[in-house]
């Protein structure tokens, strides 16, 4: 099996440890952040003294303390920010994880049963048994003689068994290539997703002393917004795979319903369909960033 070669799961956690191995470099970033913030809350907070004075106005003091609220986001950076929005966003994570397990879990369970129904299926057709029973297939030889007719015969069954052999081996290998690629495409999408929000954790000190100074306070707004997109990639992955897992699951129960009351059914059929819906499910993978997207813009951010 292909997908037991990979552990994808273990892929997963790696990438999950690296991103908590990244962190400390944050704190490598405060001290620049620090300066840039100080200096620009110096300014920010000169500029509005010298304007309530100008205007002979009462200074008020309470925006003033937005600097000084910034400042102190800075100092405890990995604690403060990271871990307060990493909290709340995720049992998100861990929800739809759990989703994807359960259906999963599911669909291999209904293709167990949908695999041993074929197989009794064909066992109780005289002119299938020996296709997938080796004792049928050597009862039915012992059976024959050795005339040129039964030579035929002999020669016409393992052609059969053969061909049989080549056609399930085929289907099955370009299942599992489409299972793995399917499995593949989420790992990327892990993978950047990990990359990206390392890259914003190690550069959000700096983001957020540039939002001190005047002109430039939509940068922590852009920070928060990128940093959750991010996020979302994998939530949203998790319920893309669950989606297509339900639909796997459902077709597999019509397919064992319709196994049971039609002896005659051909599953040629439903496995085309079930590779199609993999294609699907891997060119869809694609459109994971730009569905994160829309949830930020439906929440406002």
């Amino acid at each position: 099996m292909l997908l037991a070669a990979v552990d994808f799961d273990n892929l997963h956690q790696v990438l999950r440890v690296l991103y908590d191995e990244m962190m400390p470099l944050c704190s490598n970033m405060t001290g620049v952040a620090k300066g840039i913030a100080g200096l620009g809350a110096l300014f920010y907070v000169a500029y509005r003294v010298w304007q309530s004075l100008a205007r002979a106005e009462p200074i008020d003091m309470f925006p003033m303390l937005r600097p000084f609220a910034i400042g102190l986001c800075i100092m405890f950076f990995p604690t403060v920010v990271l871990g307060t929005v990493n909290s709340v966003l995720s049992p998100v994570v861990q929800g739809t994880a759990k989703l994807l397990e359960t259906q999963t879990l599911d669909m291999n369970r209904y293709r167990e049963q949908k695999d041993r129904l074929e197989y009794e299926a064909m066992v109780r057709n005289p002119e299938t048994a020996y296709l997938v029973s080796n004792e049928e297939y050597d009862k039915q030889l012992e059976e024959l003689g050795w005339s040129p007719a039964d030579m035929v015969t002999m020669a016409k069954m393992y052609l059969d068994r053969k061909m049989y052999e080549i056609k399930k081996g085929i289907r099955d290998f370009f299942r599992e290539i489409l299972e793995l690629m399917f499995q593949a495409a989420a790992l990327v999408i892990d993978t950047i997703r990990t990359f990206f929000l390392v890259v914003l954790a190690i550069l959000g000190p700096i983001a957020f002393a540039i939002s001190v100074w005047d002109g430039f306070q939509s940068t922590l707004t852009q920070w928060f917004c990128r940093y959750i997109q991010v996020y979302l990639w994998l939530p949203v992955s998790d319920i893309f795979s669950t989606i297509l897992a339900k639909i796997q699951v459902l077709m597999l129960q019509s397919d064992i319903e319709r196994m049971q009351t039609d002896p005659s059914f051909s599953l040629d059929s439903s496995d085309g369909v079930y590779i199609v819906f993999m294609i699907i499910g891997i060119i869809g993978y694609f459109t994971i960033p730009t569905v994160a997207g829309w949830i930020i813009q439906a929440g406002g951010m």
